[in-house]
């Protein structure tokens, strides 16, 4: 039998890279998967591609910072397939440049969509996966939620953020002994367009803004890249029964950057 079969899974930011890769390798496994994402288009692509393969996804327009938005998702999927099993909190930007030059518009539009996101979709998806019985919450941090970076503060507080709240949620959901597991994810250098939006406003436009694969044989002690697939492979883990025993930790893929 495929390792999440059955299950029932909303994937947040789930139009390309991590989210996609996630979306796709759950629905490989057997997982019905509702895509989320601001961008329409992109997200019916990841479900065109799940579809086509043979897998069972719909996608759902969503804005993670609006707490209608996260009401709406969840009942729907509920009510198309009859419950709630694993939420993956994968939304999320990166602003980056000098915490001197940094606005106040932007800290918060970063924190609404990393952090208060993940806290709205926790909120929302918790209930349901109680009533479900079973409960797998996966949210996406980053190695930058485990060590500072120059000109990134802004995403290491949001990220450090995430961890500390998974691991907040984690201890009431098994203190409370509801059936329901919280870990977070922390990817290193991944190959996903991320790069090419941290700062877009000092680039031209269709530059190649970051050469990932210099930067990742540079800084990475594996001297490699990582890909969207190497972060579903772990979700895939935390979202299945493999893992009934493991919450409040953090999984981190990244080729060794943060040890």
């Amino acid at each position: 039998m495929s390792r999440v079969q059955d299950k029932v899974a909303i994937i947040t930011g789930g139009s390309s890279g991590i989210g996609r890769g996630c979306a796709v390798r759950l629905a490989e496994e057997g997982a019905k998967v509702a895509v989320t994402d601001i961008d329409e288009e992109k997200g019916a692509e990841t479900v065109d591609a799940i579809v086509s393969a043979g897998g069972d996804a719909m996608f759902l327009q969503q804005d993670v910072t609006q707490e209608a938005d996260w009401a709406t998702v969840v009942e729907r999927v509920v009510d198309t397939w009859g419950g709630l099993h694993i939420l993956v909190n994968n939304a999320g930007i990166a602003i980056g440049g000098s915490i001197l030059e940094l606005s106040l518009a932007d800290w918060q539009r970063q924190q609404a969509i990393n952090l208060d996101g993940v806290f709205l979709g926790v909120r929302s998806a918790i209930p349901r996966m109680i009533d479900s019985g079973y409960g797998s919450i996966i949210n996406m941090s980053s190695v930058a939620g485990l060590k500072g970076a120059a000109t990134l503060s802004a995403y290491n507080a949001t990220k450090g953020g995430v961890r500390l709240f998974t691991k907040g949620v984690a201890l009431e959901c098994a203190n409370s002994r509801w059936p329901i597991r919280v870990n977070s994810v922390h990817p290193g250098i991944i190959d996903t367009p991320i790069w090419t939006k941290v700062n877009p406003e000092y680039f031209e436009a269709g530059e190649n803004t970051v050469d990932v694969d210099q930067m990742a044989q540079v800084g990475v002690p594996t001297g490699e890249v990582g890909y969207p697939s190497d972060i579903a492979n772990g979700v895939l883990f935390l979202a299945s029964e493999e893992s009934r025993y493991v919450t409040g930790t953090e999984l981190v893929i990244d080729g060794g950057l943060s040890a």
